[in-house]
């Protein structure tokens, strides 16, 4: 009798189980998930979304039992979570911040729904934006920025908090946490050497991630011996792979290497042998790389193509326009040596990425893109990002992990970076497999960002209302 009644219990629950509704504001049905982190795809999902956030990850056998406000059909598409461009820019003064602002649709329409402002001059705007988006009040994708970075005086960028003493780091951090910035962003125009690594290990200390330029008189041993967070830029990986690259830094910091002769004297040292062993190092030492490789190939073909008729141009505010004259105006100076050289110099950076990987170097997806930066667009900049990797010789998957998974973990960011429970509701979903092809980024069925679906219709006006605004000088 007493089995029978455990029987009757177990069936009555099980019962109850299966017709419980399951309810959510958002259902993605019969869609294909790519794991980033294994490039494994899993077939006839259904993701539930509330909110800002995904509850639940179905099958076909527990969907039946789902009622969602809203649903986006999944079948024959590909999810993946939202991607990160984890290095551009929003700046070129007050005039323009409206022109920045309208960056912002440009960023979504094209799936990429976290950016890293690596630094301007407008930085009380973009952490009014930030906060904005944070709270739902403004449609843009989820900011993380350094807000004004750390520079040495009379540094030819605008906005800088500039110091030149070590009694001047701690106001200067001060400053930083009174604007509660995302992480801390280090240059080296006129930054002294001592106070570059004494600025590293005092933000270190109060818990922030660094991101920085190297100064020419300092080792790859230094910055990781002082606590470097991440590297922007392939040039301060390239010459971290040279065979005598102490002595190096000594000659530059003298004057005595410069120019074309220090990049001489960079490729001809160059060791595969002692790269990987400092790339190994740096992967020791948890040191990330954004490689940025959008812009220095661009600029290294400019004379193949000037990028006058990009039909991207359209999106791009006349005033955002013109900061790129400056590096047009240095790239157009060069003669026929000169192009052969930047396109030498461009093929060997990119060549060390499968170096990096290789070596255990997180890498993250970053494009440069924004203000002073030519031709590298926010939005579609991250896609030819993408490519440019792939081309240098990652895998497609590596390359999305690039700008999914390693982002999050660089910020320490635990509610992302994968299509599961718990997980923010930023949801890219493709029309073909990425995996097969990275190209296949940019064929967007639909953007989730913090739950809310964009459709191609959506996108479509979004696009259209930033090539008004920017037609009309807004």
């Amino acid at each position: 009798m007493k089995k029978v009644f455990i029987c009757f219990l177990i069936s009555l629950i099980s019962f109850c189980s299966f017709g419980q509704k399951i309810k959510a504001d958002l259902i993605i049905s019969d869609v294909n998930i790519i794991d980033i982190k294994s490039g494994k795809v899993i077939s006839h999902q259904f993701i539930t979304v509330e909110k800002d956030l995904i509850t639940g990850v179905f099958n076909q056998k527990t969907a039946g039992n789902i009622t969602a406000k809203k649903t986006i059909s999944g079948k024959g598409k590909y999810a993946i979570p939202g991607l990160w461009d984890m290095h551009m820019h929003f700046g070129g003064g007050e005039s323009l911040i409206q022109e920045n602002k309208n960056l912002l649709p440009l960023f979504l329409a094209h799936g990429i729904t976290t950016v890293r402002d690596a630094s301007a001059d407008i930085s009380n705007s973009v952490l009014q934006w930030r906060e904005e988006i944070k709270a739902g009040t403004l449609s843009g994708p989820t900011i993380f920025t350094s807000g004004p970075k750390l520079e040495g005086y009379k540094s030819v960028w605008l906005g800088d908090i500039e110091i030149s003493t070590a009694e001047e780091i701690p106001k200067a951090l001060d400053s930083l946490d009174g604007l509660k910035v995302d992480f801390v962003k280090i240059t080296d125009n006129t930054m002294k050497p001592e106070l570059f690594l004494e600025a590293v290990r005092q933000a270190r200390k109060r818990g922030y991630k660094v991101s920085g330029h190297i100064p020419s008189s300092l080792t790859m041993q230094d910055v990781m011996t002082a606590g470097l967070s991440s590297i922007e830029h392939m040039s301060y990986v390239l010459r971290a792979g040279t065979k005598n690259e102490k002595e190096i830094a000594e000659l530059s910091a003298s004057g005595k290497l410069k120019g074309r002769e220090l990049s001489n004297r960079i490729l001809a040292d160059f060791d595969e042998n002692t790269a990987l062993k400092v790339y190994g190092a740096m992967a020791k030492h948890d040191i990330y790389v954004t490689p940025t490789l959008s812009l220095p190939h661009l600029l290294a073909h400019l004379d193949e193509d000037n990028h006058q008729n990009d039909a991207y141009l359209q999106y791009m505010g006349k005033g955002l326009q013109k900061t790129y004259q400056m590096r047009i105006d240095r790239a157009g100076k060069d003669d026929k040596d000169a192009i052969a050289f930047r396109k030498l110099m461009n093929d060997k950076s990119e060549s060390l990425l499968p170096l990096l990987q290789k070596a255990g170097v997180k890498i993250m997806a970053g494009t440069d893109a924004g203000y002073l930066n030519s031709f590298t667009y926010p939005g579609i900049g991250l896609h030819k990002e993408l490519q440019l990797m792939v081309a240098a010789g990652l895998t497609p998957l590596q390359a999305l992990q690039a700008s999914i998974i390693n982002p999050a973990l660089f910020l320490n960011k635990k509610e992302y970076g994968s299509l599961v429970k718990g997980k923010k509701a930023d949801i890219l979903l493709l029309d073909e497999n990425p995996l097969l092809n990275i190209s296949s980024t940019q064929k967007i069925y639909s953007v989730v960002v913090k739950g809310l679906p964009m459709n191609q219709t959506d996108i479509k006006a979004a696009l259209d209302d930033v090539k008004t605004k920017t037609g009309a000088g807004l």
